[in-house]
């Protein structure tokens, strides 16, 4: 039987959500606690992977376990035995075939960034003090959805079979004296939202015009695009998937 678990955590002490050789991840915290309550090894497949130091609002990944599962208790002993920076939302049984990572619809991403320095935000958005333009730097966003292909905001060391991505939403907005950065894609390539971000950060200090993304990107060229934002400031934030994965 196949079940999801639905997840939260504050990156800060985790080498990003995968198994590391010599690095603690949220992945490696799940499967060693899972392990233990079910008495029996178990492995778990993320929706997805975030970098070292990035923080998710909504994680999910799933695991296979041979028998039927009491899912509030076990949420109620993971929780118990987790890190206090990483928690469960949910346990539920869905159908044998769905895939956390292959089965999801879209993910989305928020990027933090305060100008005024902020004792209490240092954990969790970046300070910059510079001026930004941000109505330029929507603008520029807003190119993003006319392309597919990101090779310019990937890493180059990277597995991938393509760098083409669907972007269905991409903006800035003022929230609570913050600057947040949205953005929702079927798939993200590694450093991404990062990348863009500091490419669109770039635009709003004057440093280029809005028509510089369209070179970037056309370029498919990492040297071109922006250095990469801190990690501390960016939020996987939600991970959709079809009505139907649930076991009925």
């Amino acid at each position: 039987m196949r079940y999801f678990i639905e997840l939260s955590y504050f990156g800060k002490a985790y080498h990003g959500w995968q198994n590391q050789p010599d690095s603690i991840s949220v992945q490696e915290m799940l499967e060693k606690n899972l392990s233990k309550v079910l008495r029996s090894g178990i492995d778990i497949v993320g929706a997805g992977r975030t970098d070292a130091g990035v923080h998710a609002k909504q994680m999910f990944a799933h695991f296979d376990y041979e028998h039927t599962i009491d899912e509030s208790i076990l949420k109620y002993k993971l929780n118990s035995m987790l890190p206090k920076d990483i928690a469960i939302s949910e346990i539920f049984q869905v159908e044998c075939d769905t895939h956390a990572r292959f089965d999801a619809l879209s993910r989305s991403y928020e990027y933090h960034l305060v100008q005024q320095k902020d004792a209490f935000s240092k954990d969790l958005a970046w300070f910059l003090k510079h001026d930004l333009d941000v109505e330029k730097m929507n603008r520029a966003a807003t190119v993003l959805k006319e392309y597919t292909n990101f090779k310019c905001f990937s890493k180059s060391r990277t597995d991938v079979r393509t760098y083409n991505c669907r972007i269905d939403d991409a903006r800035w907005e003022v929230k609570d004296e913050k600057l947040v950065f949205h953005i929702t894609a079927d798939r993200f390539l590694r450093n991404m939202v990062r990348a863009i971000v500091g490419t669109l950060v770039e635009i709003g200090q004057e440093k280029y015009p809005v028509s510089h993304i369209h070179e970037v990107i056309k370029s498919e060229d990492r040297s071109k695009a922006g250095t990469s934002v801190p990690a501390h400031g960016l939020y996987l934030t939600r991970i959709e998937y079809p009505e139907n994965i649930r076991k009925k």
